[in-house]
């Protein structure tokens, strides 16, 4: 199973569409090293901005070059992508319809020893709300390749979640990405698990330690968490009658959310939720923080032996 860095494959996305394609440029808040766009503004310095520590004014200035027909790609860490500089986006972006996209790095407890205050636990409850705004949360290098292309020639504000580090890829060569439509990984009958980000990975392996208990999961990724794939979910849940999610990311707003006001509506179901439970992230390293906040595997199997069983008494 091959595995590479996200960054690096969200940069040389992004490098090889500013060769074919003078619209897209890249707005940097002194943060290129981290996002691995370094290179980029050394062979691209009249499109390839760095605003420095100043992101209200970086969002501003990529609807300015929106408006002129420009596609801007703004970086930073998530919070500073969103809770940091919501009104502008709301604003100058959403409202004014500008085609702006927003990449946030390291969200939720990846952003590890830089502790609490960088961890973007609430980075999608806080723009969901927001008119016009498409947020997309990649799994692997193989989704985000194919994304990339995609996101660019999509009309309006889109906001990537990006993991920075290497992930193990979870699509086979040929997968085919669809922006709006969700990914059946695995088909099942007893249960179903809607993952998003690097929560698909570790519901991968929770798939196996499920079939050795006789437990048929189906699993499903997310990977555009606003709109979701109404259909898919419902479809789903009617199917197996208990729902999980999985998440890295505050459990009100999020994942969570989404498939709930989704189900709720239309097909009410028994559902438990993996995410952080209304609580900040602290300093430590990404294995540790997993069990801290109960984001593991086996938190996962778990949650869904726990669901089944709520079903079951139902009956």
């Amino acid at each position: 199973m091959s595995s590479r860095e996200m960054r690096e494959v969200f940069s040389s996305s992004l490098k090889q569409m500013m060769e074919q394609d003078s619209r897209v440029v890249l707005v940097d808040a002194d943060l290129a090293k981290a996002s691995g766009t370094t290179g980029i503004h050394a062979e691209f310095a009249d499109r390839a901005l760095d605003c420095g520590v100043a992101e209200a004014n970086m969002v501003s200035l990529a609807a300015g070059l929106a408006s002129y027909g420009y596609v801007p790609f703004i970086t930073t860490f998530a919070p500073f992508a969103t809770r940091r500089v919501c009104d502008q986006l709301a604003i100058s972006v959403c409202y004014a319809r500008q085609n702006v996209k927003i990449v946030g790095t390291d969200p939720g407890v990846s952003a590890e020893l830089n502790g609490g205050t960088h961890m973007g636990l609430e980075d999608i409850g806080v723009i969901r709300s927001l008119v016009n705004m498409v947020i997309f949360e990649p799994v692997d290098a193989i989704q985000l390749e194919q994304a990339m292309p995609v996101i660019r020639d999509y009309e309006g504000p889109v906001y990537i979640r990006l993991y920075r580090k290497a992930l193990p890829d979870v699509f086979p060569a040929d997968y085919k990405f669809d922006l709006f439509q969700a990914d059946t990984i695995k088909s099942g009958t007893d249960v179903t698990i809607f993952a998003s980000g690097i929560l698909v990975q570790e519901s991968v392996q929770a798939l196996e330690l499920l079939k050795q208990e006789g437990i048929d999961a189906e699993l499903i990724n997310i990977h555009t968490i606003k709109p979701i794939d109404r259909e898919a979910v419902i479809r789903s849940a009617k199917k197996t009658g208990c729902v999980v999610t999985a998440e890295n990311h505050s459990t009100i707003g999020g994942l969570y959310s989404a498939v709930a006001e989704v189900l709720s509506a239309e097909c009410p179901t028994v559902m438990q939720a993996i995410g952080m439970d209304n609580a900040f992230g602290e300093v430590g390293k990404l294995p540790y923080l997993m069990q801290r906040y109960q984001l593991t595997k086996e938190d996962i199997v778990r949650t869904c032996k726990s669901v089944i069983a709520k079903k079951n008494a139902q009956k």
